[in-house]
């Protein structure tokens, strides 16, 4: 069964003036988290606390994010990300007067970053379940391949302009540059129409499902708990991000500590990244991936764990190698997540989207605050490079792992699964793949 997108015929227009606000805004987002980082890394020099900023951040879409999903789609959706907008730009403004006060201190910045985890967790499944249904199936793809060159594109120009402005600028003039940003969010979520989805129930199979809030818990609880490639999927994204959470929050501290680095030096590493996710991104814009949009994503896993085992392992003398290794872990990052998320758009039912996002972000990452609480000690203990060197492997061996799943590799190939469809992945595998 294949969905017809009921926007299939409807102009891309609304979508891309929503797509560039948000764009704008990312800037100014990404630009207050360089900042904040660096000054934490400064100011205190321990991975315990970097971990612990990551955990904050984390936090809400781990614990939250199986009940936020339900709400996004009980929710008018252009609300939900236009509140959540507010939100954040709320807490950074108070930040902003506590840095322009003197009276910051560290439980401030992380009750910062846990506002604006906590308005990502709603902005983020409103925004997917949104884009399913003002695009087109055939140009998801495609794009998440933008996304992907958006998220690298902000890199670079965020990592250098960061360290420039912490040059020039108190760190509440950076906040201050991330609420003006945050107006071209706001602006087009007042005007855009968003469309909502028919909600169906997988009991009654009626066209408004009447049910509680509970009812609708348990239902996208349930969309998930049959469908084994949608389990085997999050597992493996849960061992994923178990060994890579703690490799993505230490970067900062492997450039002070190890490479004897700088904001400016640090800045470079980022930047290299943005550059490879900028390339990443039109690279898959323009080819769309293989065929089986899984393998895609698999490949990239190897590659990136290759990348990261490679980072760690590299001399204190080969900065610009470290460089390197940056752009070709941020060139695998859209060749993961681009066809990975374009997958679930198209296999997803539109009415349990916003849950089935959340509840699958939120178990994939539930390993994660784990593995950084223990991550941040013992890079204090035995060196920072240990992380890169497991992590890295350990990714590398998952993605090759990853082609002898049977269930994952024709996940793409039961079609889009409505809320009362039937699996066809629990059919024997010749009956899939006749």
């Amino acid at each position: 069964m294949n969905r017809q997108n009921p926007n299939s015929s409807q102009s891309l227009r609304p979508f891309l003036v929503l797509w560039t606000g948000q764009a704008v805004s990312l800037l100014g987002s990404q630009l207050v988290q360089f900042a904040l980082i660096w000054w934490l890394t400064q100011e205190t020099g321990s991975a315990t606390v970097l971990a612990l900023a990551s955990l904050v951040g984390l936090l809400p879409q781990v614990i939250l994010g199986p009940f936020v999903g339900v709400l996004v789609d009980r929710w008018n959706r252009r609300l939900t990300m236009l509140f959540a907008d507010i939100l954040v730009a709320v807490a950074t403004l108070t930040l902003a007067y506590l840095f322009s006060t003197g009276a910051v201190q560290l439980w401030h910045i992380y009750s910062l970053l846990l506002v604006r985890a906590l308005g990502g967790a709603f902005h983020w499944p409103a925004m997917m379940a949104s884009t399913t249904l003002m695009v087109p199936d055939d140009k998801l793809t495609r794009i998440q391949g933008l996304n992907q060159t958006l998220n690298g594109a902000m890199n670079i120009a965020a990592a250098p302009l960061g360290a420039l402005l912490l040059a020039i600028l108190p760190l509440q003039g950076i906040l201050a540059i991330d609420m003006v940003t945050a107006i071209f969010a706001v602006v087009p979520l007042i005007f855009i129409h968003i469309p909502q989805p028919e909600r169906k129930s997988e009991i009654s199979g009626l066209e408004e499902l009447k049910g509680s809030y509970w009812d609708d818990l348990r239902e996208g609880l349930r969309y998930v708990l049959t469908r084994r490639a949608l389990i085997i999927l999050m597992g493996l994204a849960m061992l994923v991000n178990a060994v890579l959470s703690p490799v993505f929050s230490l970067i900062p501290l492997l450039v002070k500590e190890h490479f004897a680095g700088t904001a400016w030096h640090f800045g470079a590493i980022e930047a290299a990244a943005g550059i490879g996710m900028l390339t990443g991104g039109v690279v898959l814009s323009l080819w769309g991936g293989f065929k089986r949009r899984v393998s895609t994503t698999l490949v990239g896993l190897v590659c990136l764990g290759l990348s990261i085992f490679l980072l760690g392992m590299m001399p204190a003398n080969m900065f610009i190698l470290a460089v390197a290794m940056a752009v070709l872990a941020g060139f695998m990052i859209p060749m993961i997540d681009g066809p990975l998320l374009a997958i679930l758009q198209a296999i997803v039912a539109p009415e349990v989207q916003g849950r089935v996002f959340t509840l699958l972000a939120s178990l994939s990452k539930a390993m994660a605050p784990l593995s950084l609480i223990i991550a941040g000690p013992v890079a204090d203990l035995i060196g920072i490079r240990s992380w890169f060197i497991v992590g890295g492997f350990v990714t590398l061996i998952l993605g090759m792992a990853g082609f002898f799943i049977p269930q994952l590799l024709h996940i793409e190939e039961q079609g889009d699964l409505g809320v009362g469809d039937h699996v066809k992945e629990e059919l024997p595998l010749q009956e899939i793949t006749a």
